[in-house]
């Protein structure tokens, strides 16, 4: 049968709140102790869940949904879970956990927990080293339903994790809430790298895949192939791009975003700048990055430049490269000028 909502009374009115954990918020699923039948990945997809019937692949009936496999010798405290980054801290109002089309494997059982983490750890900090609050108890769920939940929580997280028990397959999850804004990047200024902005590449090592133009593309990208990616390095070299900005400025803050690239984003990257055609110098040293992952760094320098060097370690791909910074009296004469000439 198809899948229809449950607005249990007490639950609905988080329903209107946006989803932070959609990809196309910026969510991601970082971790998973298993999704042999059917891909993590598939549960922040923003669109209602599929289903062909009688559609079979090499592991079973494909289902667009996670699916773990069936547990031998379960305990009743047995279970899967699944970790999922929210595309911006926030407060969780409540959860969706979606099983449509899943009749006969859904998970009698669900529980979800919350942490709030600086920074960008791997997924196995996340699985081993971080405390996790539960905001929503253990509790039956209904199969091929919209089983929603309201939490009660005023603190701000960053990831969930949905435990399920003992196994089975849930299709979307959703956690509707209100998003927080860091204080600490709240004097982003203009994107001096944006294509709207006047920002343009000037120099590249590769783009066997795709064009590093996408990189300063507006919006967010929304497949891998609407991101920079390079071919695999067989010698001890690195990639890089380079972009002349909008104008001279001095940078405040970078948006590295590796999203949708999982297994072959950079292992790292180094960011630096430089000032018409003197030297390099650092903005952000080489730093580990993550797989999927939108990166915001605050730069710490108040020196002008013109133009800016990304190196990726070794290879891989990216999605966007953002540059917040204000122009300085020169550089804002010269776009003045421009704009002028171009009259």
């Amino acid at each position: 049968m198809s899948s229809s909502p449950t607005r249990t009374p007490g639950h609905s009115h988080f329903l209107s709140l946006p989803d932070l954990a959609a990809r196309s918020a910026g969510g991601a699923v970082l971790w998973a102790n298993d999704d042999v039948f059917a891909e993590k990945e598939n549960l922040i997809k923003p669109g209602p869940a599929e289903h062909r019937p009688a559609t079979f692949g090499h592991k079973g009936q494909v289902y667009d949904g996670w699916e773990t496999r069936r547990r031998r010798g379960a305990t009743a405290d047995s279970h899967d879970s699944v970790i999922v980054r929210l595309g911006v801290p926030g407060i969780i109002r409540g959860v969706v956990v979606d099983t449509a089309w899943f009749t006969g494997n859904y998970p009698p059982e669900v529980a979800v927990e919350a942490a709030f983490v600086d920074g960008y750890p791997t997924a196995q900090e996340l699985a081993e080293k971080v405390e996790w609050t539960t905001i929503v108890a253990r509790h039956p769920v209904n199969g091929d339903t919209r089983n929603p939940c309201a939490v009660d929580s005023p603190k701000r997280w960053t990831h969930v994790r949905l435990c399920i028990y003992p196994d089975g397959g849930v299709a979307r999850l959703r956690v509707h809430g209100e998003g927080l804004l860091d204080p600490r990047f709240t004097e982003l200024p203009l994107d001096l790298a944006a294509l709207d902005n006047g920002g343009r590449i000037t120099g590249c090592s590769n783009m066997f895949y795709s064009s590093p133009n996408n990189l300063l593309l507006p919006g967010a990208a929304r497949t891998m192939g609407e991101g920079w990616e390079t071919s695999r390095r067989r010698d001890s070299g690195n990639d890089w791009v380079q972009v002349r900005l909008a104008g001279q400025g001095v940078l405040t803050a970078a948006e590295l975003d590796t999203s949708y690239f999982i297994g072959n984003a950079p292992g790292s990257a180094r960011l630096q700048g430089r000032d018409g055609d003197g030297e390099w110098f650092d903005l952000l040293p080489q730093t580990q990055l993550q797989p999927d992952t939108r990166h915001r760094f605050l730069v710490d320098s108040d020196r002008a430049v013109t133009d800016a060097r990304l190196d990726i370690y070794p290879d891989g791909g990216m999605a966007r490269l953002r540059l917040f910074g204000r122009l300085t009296p020169e550089g804002l004469r010269r776009v003045n000028e421009r704009w002028d000439a171009a009259a």
